[in-house]
């Protein structure tokens, strides 16, 4: 409780508490709140100043926000691998950035017949294979900011024409429980995509099936099924544990 309630002053925009002030804040008595607070300092997540104020530690947030970058890329890698192993089609790994998704993992069996890597390029999140589960959990708000000055341009027959059309197969998506993305991109092109989770619960990016339509649509609840087993075991991996 003390800790969330110097994250409290925080947010509020004051620099961390006493523990006159959290003990306050809190209502309870000043020697358990000390405690609490000594024991929150000794595990790494507050920190002590010269004014004996207690402060939030940010070192562990980033150590924790780096050991997730670094789980990301390799048991994202070890997903991908097995999820194009069982499901014989090529599966990436995207982020967020900007307007655009951009793929940062993939694993292709020749089999399917796809040429080229897309490693590091950009797409339109508008419509691109991972769009919709980048913004999974984005708000209204958010996802019209995002493509605050972003045209429309038409890149497959089923491209969105518009934030609310986005909007409207994102909410069919999230109701389903993966996103398909059905010649939006480019003709002939099909996928399906999940969010995947932190442990602080943020999407931090998208695990997508893609191949061609014609191939990959006919098997779809088979490779759902899988691509949303996969999605779990690398969110837990990445340490998310979702509410009960």
């Amino acid at each position: 409780m003390a800790l969330l309630a110097v994250g409290a002053r925080h947010a509020a925009g004051y620099p961390g508490g006493t523990v006159a002030d959290i003990a306050a804040d809190l209502g309870k008595d000043r020697s358990q709140v000390s405690r609490s607070l000594r024991s929150a300092e000794q595990e790494g997540f507050l920190r002590k100043t010269s004014q004996r104020t207690y402060s939030l530690d940010w070192s562990v947030l980033t150590d924790a926000q780096l050991l997730t970058e670094r789980r990301l890329a390799s048991d994202g890698g070890t997903a991908l691998d097995a999820l194009a192993g069982e499901t014989d089609e090529a599966c990436f790994l995207g982020v967020l950035h900007g307007d655009s998704t951009v793929t940062i993992g993939e694993s292709v069996p020749a089999s399917t017949n796809l040429v080229g890597s897309w490693l590091g390029r950009p797409y339109p999140a508008y419509c691109s294979d991972a769009g919709q589960a980048v913004l999974w959990e984005a708000s209204e708000a958010e996802v019209r900011t995002v493509f605050a000055d972003v045209a429309f341009v038409r890149h497959g027959p089923n491209t969105p024409t518009s934030v609310d059309d986005f909007l409207a197969r994102r909410e069919a998506a999230r109701n389903r429980g993966y996103s398909i993305v059905d010649e939006e991109a480019e003709p002939g092109l099909y996928s399906l995509a999940v969010p995947v989770r932190d442990f602080k619960g943020d999407v931090v990016a998208a695990l997508q099936i893609v191949g061609i339509r014609d191939r990959l649509e006919p098997h779809r609840e088979a490779c759902a099924e899988a691509l949303v087993a996969r999605g779990k075991w690398l969110e837990q991996r990445l340490g998310y544990q979702p509410q009960r």
